[in-house]
């Protein structure tokens, strides 16, 4: 669902959310997303549509895996 925000909200919003993407935690995530995608490419793995779920350790759907497996992300630990 999109959010109707107003235009000072929206270019709030989007100040954080950029500090939040280039933060030094979320370089070192997105380091390790990589790493791995290149790993499992290199292995024959067919990853397309696929994310890695750190939790599990393993390639999930981005709809699996972005969701908690079908439980939301507000009980997420």
């Amino acid at each position: 669902m999109k959010r109707k925000l107003s235009r000072k909200a929206k270019t709030a919003k989007k100040k954080r959310d950029l500090k939040y993407a280039n933060s030094r935690s979320r370089e070192i995530k997105r380091a390790d997303s990589q790493k791995k995608r290149r790993a499992a490419k290199k292995r024959g793995k067919n990853i397309k549509g696929k994310d890695y779920d750190h939790k599990d350790r393993k390639f999930k759907t981005i709809k699996k895996n972005r969701g908690n497996d079908g439980k939301g992300t507000k009980k997420e630990k």
